[in-house]
């Protein structure tokens, strides 16, 4: 797939595009039922396409050039099978724990920059470092609270913490968003707030 690459402007006018930049742009793969399944490159795209095993949805502003003939460059297919995947469930870490906490202290209800990991019943009374143990919490309240129960620092918790449901869209997080796949994604995914 090496030649001129061709693309058009909003006004009409075609432009050249780099076909290095372009056979590595990325390509939103659905699923039979239209779900988001993975990302992949365009060269990716084009070989699921022209064998058959998926269709094209959306177009990249350009298009490659092959010694017969041109293909639109996809930036949007769907499979023509249906693969099932699992949902995962997600590991726990502190990235995980503030975004299930929406970055927010469990204890006094602030956003602060200051977060950090609290275990409800703290790891020196044997607490368990699991999703229903382990809270975002400010460092004012972490310190407060110390090596005690919530009860035995006088405080309460805003939320019971438990282990967030397993995210289909996991494949999108922290990538940036084309303007043509925002059709096809959730809209709690399109605006950032993926919980």
């Amino acid at each position: 797939m090496n030649g001129a690459v061709r693309g058009t402007s909003e006004d009409g006018v075609a432009e050249a595009v780099d076909v290095d930049v372009l056979i590595r742009a990325p390509v939103l793969v659905l699923n039979l039922n239209y779900v988001p399944v993975n990302i992949c490159t365009v060269r990716r795209a084009i070989v699921l396409v022209t064998k058959g095993k998926a269709e094209l949805l959306e177009n990249h502003p350009g298009y490659l050039h092959t010694v017969d003939r041109e293909i639109d460059a996809p930036s949007i297919i769907r499979l023509d099978y249906m693969v099932k995947r699992p949902f995962l469930p997600r590991k726990l870490s502190k990235k995980e724990v503030f975004l299930r906490d929406k970055y927010t202290c469990q204890y006094c209800g602030k956003k602060p920059r200051d977060l950090t990991l609290d275990h409800v019943i703290p790891r020196r009374q044997h607490g368990a470092h699991t999703w229903e143990n382990v809270v975002a919490a400010c460092n004012g309240c972490n310190t407060h609270k110390a090596g005690r129960t919530p009860a035995e620092a006088k405080m309460r918790l805003g939320t019971t913490p438990r282990a967030p449901d397993p995210n289909p869209y996991l494949i999108l997080q922290n990538r940036v968003i084309l303007e043509e796949w925002k059709l096809y994604i959730p809209w709690s995914i399109r605006d950032g707030t993926n919980e």
